[in-house]
């Protein structure tokens, strides 16, 4: 079953942010990921949520998110991400 892993992402330093864009795409498509949304104009119909920086992208299943973010090549980004960024993640089953 696909999953869908949803990412707001508030950049505070947004040159070097840049490593990280350029970088993970091709991790992602190494788990058979694939960006549905990244970064584009985003509007809020109704609620308080406000995100930054939205992001997401669609995985066959939980473990290949999970094999992402496991990915050794993918922990030296996630820390730099960790340090460039405030960051909220959530994946949910798809249809």
């Amino acid at each position: 079953m696909a999953v869908y892993m949803i990412v707001d992402i508030d950049v505070k330093d947004p040159s070097a942010y840049e490593r990280y864009k350029a970088e993970v795409p091709a991790l992602i498509r190494n788990h058979g990921g694939e960006y549905l949304a990244r970064g584009g104009n985003c509007q809020v119909l109704e609620g308080d949520w406000r995100p930054s920086r939205l992001v997401l992208s669609r995985f066959p299943d939980k473990e290949s998110v999970r094999a992402f973010f496991s990915d050794p090549e993918y922990q030296p980004l996630k820390e730099l991400r960790h340090r460039v960024a405030k960051t909220d993640i959530v994946v949910v089953e798809g249809l």
